[in-house]
This record gives structure tokens, C-alpha cells and sequence, in this order.
């Protein structure tokens, strides 16, 4: 396990901090995450065609809508993350195959710090938000495999396998 000391979001007496980025030059950074639903049957078949008209509206596009919003409040959801000027956000939602729907987020700032957790964040309530809407059809949903797919900018690039 690694020492408390290799922490970003603790201070020099182990207190919890927002990591201080003022000395870090700002740049394009760009963040992709994944959520899959993994869906019964009875929801799989109302999907598979694509997006459908619930009685709550349109499922897809309510859950892209809800997604985007989601990613530009990331800093009020999770303590330690700096609100972020967010320039782009795309989610991608496909008919589901297999059982599974698969819901992909891209978000991207030109700023001093990055946007996993806004990518992440997109991806989770874009999720929530399908589940919301489809819960009448079956509630046995399984929101599953959420995570950070590719980052760009910083100090590293990182794509995940598979």
C-alpha cells in the first residue's frame, strides 16, 4: 500500500487538501470514462433499437443532457476537485448489445488541472439517469464497469487496457 505521504490530497500533517495547482501552467486537457448498464431483458428490448420516448421523455438524450450537467458540477459533488472551465463535453450512447448499454463520456478544459473526474462523473449520471427512466420496465439494472478510459494533458497520458 502506498505510504500516506505519496497522498496528493493531504498537507504535510496528514490533514485532508485541495492540491494547491496556482504554479502549474494551464493546457488543453481531455479526459474519456465509461459506465456500463448491464440490463434485464424486458429493458434490453425496449433499447435495442436505440433511444425511446419514456413516459419521463427521451431516454438517451435526457441521460446525455443529465451527464453534461453532471460534469460541469463535479467540483460541487466531490470535495477536493477544483471547479474547472469546462470547454467540451460528448457522451455517446449505443443501443445496447448483449444486455449491456454502454455509455462513454469525453470532457475537455484548457486549465491547470484535469477532468477525470468530471469524464467520470458525466459517465456515472448518465447511467443514473437510464436507470431513472427505465426502472419502471425493471428495477434488476446493474450499473457496472465505471472508469477512466484515456487522459491526455498533465503530466502523464494514461489509456487504460481493454
Amino acid at each position: 500500500m502506498t505510504s500516506p505521504a505519496a497522498w496528493t490530497h493531504l498537507d504535510a500533517e496528514n490533514n485532508p487538501s485541495m492540491v494547491d495547482i496556482s504554479g502549474k501552467q494551464a493546457g488543453v486537457r481531455t479526459a474519456v470514462a465509461a459506465a456500463e448498464l448491464l440490463l434485464p431483458p424486458e429493458v434490453a428490448l425496449q433499447l435495442r433499437d436505440g433511444d425511446i420516448r419514456s413516459p419521463k421523455g427521451p431516454v438517451f438524450q435526457t441521460a446525455i443532457i443529465a451527464g453534461t450537467m453532471a460534469a460541469k458540477q463535479t467540483a460541487s459533488l466531490i470535495p477536493f476537485c477544483h471547479p474547472l472551465p469546462v470547454d467540451a463535453v460528448r457522451i455517446a450512447i449505443a443501443p445496447p448489445k448483449d444486455g449491456t448499454l454502454r455509455i462513454e463520456a469525453t470532457v475537455k478544459t484548457t486549465h491547470k488541472t484535469g477532468v477525470e473526474m468530471e469524464a467520470l462523473t458525466a459517465a456515472t449520471v448518465a447511467a443514473l439517469t437510464v436507470y431513472d427512466m427505465c426502472k419502471a420496465l425493471s428495477p434488476a439494472m446493474e450499473i457496472r464497469r465505471v472508469r477512466l478510459l484515456e487522459k491526455r494533458g498533465g503530466k502523464g497520458d494514461f489509456t487504460a487496457d481493454g
